[in-house]
């Protein structure tokens, strides 16, 4: 397999983890991607050391071949999220496609979820589950990514050595081998020790048994020995279903920009949230700043002296959309 097959590969296995991607969307992907890896073969070129003005000469082949605006803004935005990948996984030190635009460019904020649905969620998590060792486990991994913003990939893969001691920050190990701290809000501390005894009690009946100890919070018994991105998947999507929220609208990534967007409400700045996400570049975290505008906007319209000044001449104070005088 050569790199830009591994490249591709392992992109759209993230895409079907961490997103939920549909077979239609990964098949849409993987066919403009081999399309792009065929027209880079053909010029003689290297995944690892394309640059940008060679993401550009292939949009512009796209274009003399008369393929559409809507096909070329989709290569695009497929070859964006590729190479975004390859950077936050460290397989490049830059990323050639950041400042492309194309045709309907621009972030677009995925979607999210409201603070009451994330409370329902939450609720719903402490009860499911057959026993009581896997609603202790539920309630865990839900709490964590709502406090943390984790990333799918960073939650099941947590070692269990990070959490010990009852701390109020942990040490991720993100893409790329980045580090950051992050804290851990008091609910999520609960549901961590919770969890952490019931595991701690499986862990030494099964030395017992003759079986070693796993290095990892949510120890599994498959191959990678912790559980799977794709079985929290599924499992977010029962948790919605139980608490009665659409589960279309429900995936880990989206619980990680609700816990984005949720801090950016209550006063986060955008700075705070690229450490706590882990983003390379304050690109990546720029998507939010609509929220960080919805909120000045409100401050403005509540909390200024010519809004809440009343006309002396017994006029009334200005509202929300009345034309402010020059």
């Amino acid at each position: 397999m050569t790199a830009a097959q591994h490249w591709i590969s392992a992109f759209l296995e993230a895409l079907s983890a961490d997103l939920g991607a549909s077979g239609n969307t990964l098949l849409a992907y993987g066919r403009d991607l081999r399309q792009f890896d065929d027209w880079r073969q053909a010029q003689g070129l290297r995944f690892e050391t394309l640059a940008q003005g060679d993401i550009e000469a292939y949009l512009v082949a796209c274009d003399a071949g008369g393929l559409s605006r809507a096909t070329r803004a989709r290569r695009l935005s497929a070859i964006r999220q590729l190479f975004r990948f390859a950077f936050e996984e460290g397989w490049r030190a830059d990323n050639p496609a950041l400042r492309l635009r194309g045709p309907g460019g621009g972030g677009k904020l995925p979607g999210t979820l409201s603070e009451a649905e994330v409370a329902a969620l939450l609720k719903a998590a402490r009860a499911h589950g057959r026993t009581g060792a896997e609603r202790l486990r539920t309630a865990c991994l839900i709490e964590l990514i709502y406090a943390t913003g984790l990333r799918v990939s960073e939650l099941v893969s947590l070692p269990v050595a990070a959490v010990r001691g009852n701390p109020r920050m942990v040490l991720v190990t993100g893409k790329g081998g980045r580090e950051r701290m992050v804290p851990l809000s008091p609910p999520a501390r609960e549901a961590l020790i919770a969890w952490l005894a019931e595991r701690d009690r499986a862990e030494a009946r099964a030395r017992e048994g003759g079986k070693p100890a796993s290095r990892f919070l949510f120890p599994s018994g498959g191959k990678s020995g912790c559980l799977t991105r794709q079985f929290f998947f599924q499992l977010v999507k029962s948790v919605a279903l139980e608490a009665g929220v659409n589960p279309a609208r429900v995936t880990p990534h989206v619980l990680r920009h609700a816990f984005a967007t949720h801090l950016l409400a209550h006063g986060a700045d955008l700075r705070t949230i690229q450490a706590l996400l882990g983003h390379a570049s304050l690109t990546t975290t720029e998507i939010y700043t609509h929220v960080m505008e919805e909120r000045l906007r409100e401050l403005v319209e509540t909390r200024h002296p010519l809004v809440r000044r009343t006309d002396r001449d017994g006029g009334r104070a200005l509202r929300r959309g009345d034309k402010v005088p020059e």
